[in-house]
């Protein structure tokens, strides 16, 4: 991801959740979510990069299509590290790693989102798929996420994907309302990547869509 893409990853954001998260949320908050507003404190923020956090971009037909950000994990019950959680940052620069005794042992997904319209066309697998390689190269061990309880598409995707509840719950307000989270978590070793489903032998094979591609932040 770079500067140029904060636009059209802030309309993605915002897209994301309207989609996402109507009949969770209240829905006057939902309507008043602006992509400009979002725009402009994404950009007031990019310039504050963590070590280690990454935001990915997938790009189909030469447009932003997708969008993830992940780093270390928040929660100090699972860091690795003593001390706060880390707040995370819109944007980082991926590859930097501090002293190894300093090194998180877990990361966290912060956000995965893709263009309401080209979701099921591979481009969230793509972005997680690049995600796991990112945290393999940080070296964490594990990877975690929260998810809204009341997503079900979103927890059966990332349950494909090999993610399990950890048994971890919480919820943060919207607008006067609680909204309940749950935890996944899953290992990012090679070898336990997503799922791959056989096709079912009566259906006829689907024409193939153009690939999306995974970039990382600059």
């Amino acid at each position: 991801m770079t500067e140029a893409d904060i636009d059209a990853v802030s309309a993605v954001r915002v897209q994301g959740w309207q989609a996402a998260y109507t009949g969770l949320m209240p829905q006057a908050y939902l309507d008043a979510m602006s992509v400009a507003r979002d725009a402009a404190e994404r950009r007031s923020r990019f310039g504050r990069r963590l070590p280690q956090a990454c935001d990915l971009v997938a790009v189909r037909d030469g447009t932003v299509a997708g969008w993830a950000a992940l780093g270390p994990a928040r929660d100090p019950d699972v860091s690795g590290t003593p001390g706060t959680p880390v707040t995370p940052v819109i944007s980082g620069t991926p590859g930097a790693a501090p002293p190894p005794a300093d090194r998180p042992t877990a990361g966290e997904l912060f956000a995965l989102y893709v263009t309401p319209g080209l979701i099921g066309t591979g481009i969230g697998r793509a972005l997680l798929t690049a995600g796991l390689d990112r945290a393999r190269a940080a070296g964490w061990e594990t990877l975690r996420l929260w998810v809204v309880r009341g997503n079900t598409r979103a927890r059966r995707f990332y349950e494909r994907a090999g993610f399990v509840p950890d048994g971890a719950e919480e919820a943060y307000e919207v607008a006067g309302v609680s909204v309940p989270e749950v935890r996944y978590r899953r290992p990012v070793a090679p070898g336990a990547g997503p799922s791959r489903r056989p096709p079912t032998p009566s259906a006829p094979p689907s024409p193939p869509s153009p690939p999306a591609s995974a970039r990382t932040s600059s």
